[in-house]
């Protein structure tokens, strides 16, 4: 039985394994559609979610199973002080596969622990998000028809931001990437993962804070917004809120095939005059995001469709 925690359970190979599953579907989704036929999938949503938890919801319907679960953590027993291994414990008595999302790192690896159902990561405080990065990996490869040779900017929360730490960890694996990480001062990269990530791999970077600075050598934009959840006060979230702000001036100065990412959802940090660009992306990308988690679904849970 597998789980997926990281990006890095899966190795280059099933990445692209699992990316052809998802391209396979996305061209035929009747092929798919009673894949899952009796089986469940819980969502145990401890923080609030859009995307995540309806994807994850919307893969499972597509294939033909079914869903349960909750969507904050008020509505579970967590209210009662029930641990996340007994809830684990329990789910599994219900459904086939789950999808956590918690505020606190490390509680879904707590989770895979003591669970006997395949157990996905779907954010864990300000660690890892490996299902957006799957998400991510797969718009990019579509959009750009590759995962090697380019240089992708990162802008904006890039301290807190777990799908732009679980992003580097997959991209660092392919040869000829280069990341701009645009950010102020106080929302830089964390150390350890420019050390024991970039610095150690050898991968070249640069950080910068203007944005207008980096975007014309950019093959790629990944736009973040900055997480008011993960600030300790207001004021500091105030400040830095509206620090970057892409709009079409900016997108002027970016070549004509760069594209833009951001896994949602957004706040100011994208003007809504930059939806009608051509290379706005992200909610094609959010399209993605339902087809890679189906081929997700069906590769944890052992299910070959001929």
């Amino acid at each position: 039985m597998r789980h997926l925690m990281s990006p890095l359970d899966f190795s280059v190979e099933e990445l692209d394994q699992l990316m052809d599953l998802a391209a396979d579907i996305e061209k035929n989704p009747a092929k798919y559609a009673h894949a899952c036929e009796g089986k469940k999938l819980a969502t145990l949503f401890y923080e609030p979610s859009t995307r995540t938890r309806l994807s994850h919801e919307a893969a499972m319907l597509n294939l033909g199973g079914s869903v349960l679960g909750f969507s904050t953590a008020d509505s579970s027993s967590a209210t009662k002080g029930e641990s996340v291994s007994d809830t684990i414990r329990m789910i599994s008595c219900y459904a086939d596969i789950c999808a956590m999302r918690h505020p606190k790192e490390g509680a879904s690896m707590v989770a895979c622990q003591h669970s006997d159902i395949p157990v996905i990561n779907a954010g864990d405080g300000g660690h890892q998000h490996p299902t957006q990065t799957l998400t991510d990996l797969l718009t990019i490869r579509s959009l750009k028809g590759h995962l090697d040779h380019m240089t992708i900017g990162l802008c904006g929360d890039l301290k807190f931001g777990r799908t732009v730490h679980s992003l580097i960890h997959a991209l660092v694996r392919y040869p000829g990437v280069k990341f701009v990480l645009i950010s102020p001062e106080e929302l830089r990269l964390p150390s350890y993962i420019r050390s024991d990530v970039l610095d150690r791999g050898n991968v070249p970077y640069e950080e910068v804070v203007r944005l207008e600075d980096a975007l014309p050598d950019l093959d790629l934009l990944y736009m973040t917004r900055v997480q008011k959840e993960r600030f300790f006060n207001e004021e500091d979230y105030v400040r830095m809120k509206d620090f970057y702000i892409l709009d079409a001036k900016k997108m002027e100065l970016a070549p004509d095939d760069m594209y833009v990412l951001h896994p949602l959802p957004r706040v100011n940090e994208i003007s809504v005059e930059v939806d009608n660009d051509p290379r706005a992306a992200y909610f094609k990308q959010a399209k993605y995001g339902v087809y890679i988690r189906m081929a997700l679904i069906l590769t944890l849970l052992e299910i070959k469709v001929d």
